[in-house]
């Protein structure tokens, strides 16, 4: 019944994106287009993009592309997503679930009939500024200000502490925080011994949260700090690879933090991603969700599950703004309005993949 096309791409960053753990120029997906016998003309599309040295299935390219194959195979020959057997593998997950539901939506890029899907209302998210040099990540935040965003989210750890501390302060001077939310994220890039102190330091600046502020898997010292820091602490990291729901019953009650961050094609695709929504809603633990840089094809699957999720009427800044990113990217029916994500139009025409991109949101 189900046969499926897979092709890949490489995409191109219009700049550097600059991580504690390095810097990306460039971003490799994989891309499946689904069929069914029964449905002639409707296809599904789905983006399947491991990080590298990140993703707990980031294998090496060729490994990746046979086990993504393997699955593919099995779920044409049986018309099931084997979820559980899935789990492993969140960035194959959540291209397989995203394909499926916009085959079961009749090729619509509204996957779930949600208000955003037929773009009623937007989505609220918020700007993201790289880590990069004092002036160009002013210059940055300046942009996005501009722009119309309400809440910045810094990527902090690359230049001295000191120097991003001046930066955060002189953002304060100039937009009050009735003016400007703030959140940092360190991607793990403060050490045990000084990340109490420094999250101390940032704490008067009217910092609305920080993300993994130190590496993923030390839970002593991660749950000392989600007791003990005057901000709140949202994890990220420390959820990749947490794929069984015991396991991430555990984390949760052992490192109680104040919000997590979801990236499904990091934290388990679709399912995973509503599965930690779900336990930490249990105990009161906050959430938002964020795209992992894919291209437009997999930021849409991301948006339609946020609006699926939260929506409607979302009131909390999720992590959606990454369409602008490269320099050719996929086109699909996202467009920017202020600082929220619209879906701007329904399109059955499935955008070609193997041919040369644009980087405009359409």
């Amino acid at each position: 019944m189900y046969s499926i096309a897979i092709t890949s791409r490489t995409l191109h960053f219009l700049q550097p994106a600059g991580t504690s753990r390095g810097v990306y120029t460039t971003r490799k997906s994989f891309y499946l287009t689904l069929s069914d016998s029964g449905r002639p003309g409707v296809t599904g599309l789905g983006e399947c993009a491991a990080l590298p040295d990140l993703s707990c299935d980031a294998l090496p390219d060729g490994e990746y592309e046979r086990t993504l194959r393997r699955f593919c195979a099995d779920f044409c020959r049986t018309g099931c997503l084997d979820i559980d057997a899935l789990r492993p593998y969140p960035s194959m997950l959540f291209g397989l679930e995203t394909a499926k539901a916009q085959l079961d939506a009749g090729g619509s890029t509204d996957f779930f009939g949600t208000p955003f899907g037929r773009g009623e209302e937007g989505i609220p998210i918020n700007g993201l500024v790289w880590m990069g040099t004092f002036d160009e990540m002013y210059r940055r935040l300046e942009a996005k200000l501009e722009a119309g965003f309400r809440c910045v989210k810094l990527k902090i750890g690359a230049i001295d502490f000191d120097r991003e501390l001046d930066l955060v302060r002189h953002i304060r001077r100039t937009f009050p925080r009735e003016q400007v939310e703030l959140r940092v994220d360190a991607n793990g890039g403060f050490r045990p011994e000084e990340a109490l102190q420094r999250l101390e330091a940032l704490a008067p600046y009217g910092i609305h949260s920080i993300e993994q502020p130190v590496r993923q898997h030390q839970w002593r010292e991660m749950a000392r700090l989600c007791a003990a820091s005057p901000l709140p602490v949202a994890l990220d990291e420390e959820l990749i690879g947490v794929n069984d729901s015991t396991e991430k019953a555990r984390l949760l009650d052992t490192l109680r933090p104040q919000y997590i961050v979801l990236k499904p094609s990091l934290h388990g695709g679709m399912a995973g991603t509503r599965e930690w929504i779900r336990l930490a809603g249990e105990r009161h633990i906050g959430s938002w969700i964020t795209s992992a840089l894919e291209s437009n094809v997999g930021l849409n699957a991301v948006a339609q599950l946020t609006a699926d999720v939260y929506g409607p009427h979302i009131s909390l800044p999720q992590g959606l703004g990454t369409g602008r990113l490269f320099a050719d990217n996929i086109p699909m029916p996202l467009a920017m309005r202020g600082d929220q994500l619209w879906a701007c139009r329904q399109e059955k025409d499935r955008p070609d993949v193997t041919a040369p991109a644009s980087d405009k949101n359409r």
